[in-house]
């Protein structure tokens, strides 16, 4: 018998989850003379809700995935207001950023020094982290990815010192998510979930999380998508969300992120539209290897039961496409001469690839992002 891994779970000191929970922050926050807020140019909007008291500076320059120069500008908007307490506002873009802000702006690390595992030297600024969209679950964990332009990557940091003394699952702020949007981040919630649970660092514990964030996925995606104002389903997403956040920690996700993140660095889709891409046939390709738990996959997710490789890519395919997803990278600006690099930077993703439990070679790689094509 194989001995279960050792596991480290971290999770945010405080969790409130429930419709309205906004309203709640600023008697967590109590007395503070200065907060910066992290927020998008959309979700800035949300800033009165918090009713936060002294001096409040907000940044919302972030837009798409944060890139060094986003987190620069967020770390000198910081130097500026000398916060007590920073907010992150929106979905994983923005709390990526302000982990880094609260765990930096008053030290004199860079990204380069803290870039990998536990190299964050500490903390003395509070941090507060509030979900818009149901996708990362950047608020429930430990990590931060800021791309680099010029390399063509994403850079990860990821450390203890970058968990939230806060976390907010208000469902009530992501009404307004609009249902493109909506799809691609549950997609994405759920490929977290699915690739920690068919890990090669696979954990009976986060096994837990990953069960009930897939089938709260399955339950409530469509739900949300056709009606955004359907709280118990968004509910319901932001929990799957969250539940793939704490997988993260500990186990990681696998190949299917590893493909996604040269569309997102390279092609410039986001994040959860390029994790949706692939998730079908990266799900199909390791189904011989880990077939009962694809199997327990594939029910939650209402695709059907006994499936061969060939049914499972082709019903993954239906379950993305009916919630309004476009499946073809070809219909997203990729070139066919584009998917040779595509694929060997994805496979030179070790951090990930190594965590997949069929190995992939490049030529592996490359049919996947053709059969996406």
């Amino acid at each position: 018998m194989t001995s279960t891994p050792v596991i480290t779970l971290h999770q945010p000191k405080r969790l409130i989850v429930g419709a309205g929970t906004i309203g709640d922050v600023s008697t967590w926050v109590g007395e503070v003379s200065s907060t910066l807020v992290i927020a998008s140019p959309i979700t800035g909007s949300f800033v009165e809700r918090l009713k936060l008291p002294g001096k409040v500076a907000l940044f919302d320059a972030i837009s798409g995935e944060p890139e060094i120069s986003t987190l620069d500008a967020a770390l000198a908007a910081a130097r500026t207001a000398k916060p007590d307490l920073v907010i992150g506002l929106g979905g994983g873009s923005v709390m990526d950023v302000a982990k880094l802000v609260a765990a930096m702006w008053d030290g004199e690390q860079t990204l380069a020094d803290v870039a990998g595992p536990n190299r964050v030297a500490g903390r003395r600024t509070r941090l507060a982290q509030i979900a818009t969209t149901a996708g990362t679950g950047s608020e429930a964990g430990i990590r931060s990815l800021i791309t680099d332009p010029v390399k063509g990557n994403k850079i990860a940091v990821e450390s203890p010192h970058l968990i939230a003394d806060l976390a907010v699952l208000d469902p009530e702020l992501t009404y307004s998510v609009p249902p493109a949007v909506t799809a691609a981040t549950g997609v994405d919630a759920m490929a977290h979930c699915v690739e920690a649970f068919t890990n090669k660092r696979a954990h009976p514990m986060i096994d837990g999380f990953a069960r009930m964030g897939f089938h709260l996925v399955g339950k409530y995606l469509g739900r949300a998508v056709r009606d955004g104002s359907d709280r118990e389903a968004r509910e319901g997403l932001l929990l799957a969300s969250y539940y793939g956040g704490i997988c993260l920690g500990p186990v990681n996700t696998a190949a299917g992120h590893a493909i996604a993140y040269p569309l997102g660095t390279l092609l410039h889709l986001p994040h959860g539209l390029a994790n949706a891409i692939v998730f079908p046939h990266v799900l199909a390709f390791n189904q011989p290897v880990v077939s009962a738990k694809t199997a327990e996959v594939a029910e939650a997710l209402g695709l059907g039961s006994g499936l061969s490789q060939a049914q499972l890519r082709d019903a993954a395919l239906a379950f993305c496409g009916d919630l309004g997803i476009e499946m073809s990278l070809a219909r997203h600006g990729a070139t066919e001469t584009d998917l040779s690099r595509y694929a060997e930077d994805a496979h030179a993703i070790r951090r990930l690839m190594d965590n997949n439990p069929a190995d992939m070679s490049v030529d592996d790689v490359l049919a996947i992002y053709r059969a996406s094509f």
